[in-house]
């Protein structure tokens, strides 16, 4: 067994790497750093394309078995491996401090029951803050997917309606970039190139993003749904409300259709990356969580 490190292709987007590291990630499971959230990041309009060839790499006979990653910026980092290549943890954290900082910092994400990089990071002076990242999860045995719309609204998706600046409005406005004093949706030729490569790629189903429209026919509401048949859960992301239009049962409405296509096509669970009691209250419940752990 020989262990080789190398780096993340500077190429941002849908690479050979992209792949390679997808599949590691579907394959490893982890909830701390789903596919779901790598297919998110790679295409984001807010990922730091000039750092991507930062992310680390360590592979054994040519087969990725660990990764050192940030989420769309440096400065968090992510330190993912196989439960037998556990003993590179303290290599990754050491190349995460390094390499995946920002103004020569990084905070390490390390999930509550990973007792051993708990004491690897404690090792190398990392501390434990108050602050965490959650996982909340819906059982399709267990829980109901039905709901109902208010007269005048409908479903879509982006495979019936491919209209990205309906897209982008909803979640700018849901997002609440205009409540915060950020002004309206602008769209832009630039921002329709970023949706299209978004969209229009390798592992996106469009079936599975979901849009409740509002009798004026603009999107109110919206779902993102991640499936891979290779796992046994879905992943939610993003999800996004007009604020004109809350309260009113709409997003509920897009989630719990997005979990019902998903249990259609074979999976049995399905996460979302928040502790927002409004999951909770449309059938979702705590699973895990993680802390961020940072030098003293």
């Amino acid at each position: 067994m020989t262990i080789q490190f190398r780096n993340y292709t500077t190429e941002a987007g849908i690479t050979d790497d992209y792949f390679k590291v997808r599949d590691f990630l579907v394959k490893l499971r982890s909830t701390n750093f789903t596919y779901a959230r790598w297919d998110w990041m790679t295409t984001h309009g807010y990922l730091a394309k000039e750092a991507v060839g930062k992310i680390g790499l360590w592979e054994d006979s040519d087969r990725i078995i660990g990764v050192a990653t940030f989420d769309c910026q440096p400065g968090t980092a992510y330190c993912l491996t196989y439960p037998q290549y556990d003993y590179l943890k303290k290599e990754m954290l050491l190349y995460a401090k390094d390499s995946l900082s920002k103004d020569e910092k990084v905070t390490v994400v390390i999930p509550d029951t990973d007792k051993y990089f708990q004491d690897v990071a404690a090792d190398l002076g990392f501390i434990a803050t108050e602050e965490k990242e959650g996982d909340a999860i819906f059982y399709l045995d267990k829980t109901s997917t039905e709901y109902s719309l208010p007269e005048g609204f409908k479903i879509t998706t982006m495979k019936e309606t491919y209209d990205l600046y309906q897209y982008y409005r909803v979640l700018w406005k849901g997002f609440n970039h205009e409540l915060n004093g950020e002004g309206k949706f602008v769209f832009s030729k630039e921002k329709e190139k970023e949706g299209n490569a978004q969209m229009k790629r390798p592992n996106v189903d469009l079936d599975l993003k979901i849009a409740v429209v509002a009798p004026d026919g603009n999107f109110v509401s919206y779902c993102g749904m991640w499936y891979d048949k290779e796992n046994d859960y879905a992943v939610i992301e993003p999800v996004a409300t007009d604020p004109d239009y809350r309260r009113m049962g709409l997003g509920k409405a897009a989630v719990l259709e997005g979990i019902r296509r998903v249990g259609e096509l074979g999976a049995k669970k399905v996460l979302v990356g928040s502790t927002q009691q409004f999951y909770y209250n449309i059938g979702l419940r705590p699973f895990s969580t993680a802390t961020e752990w940072r030098i003293k």
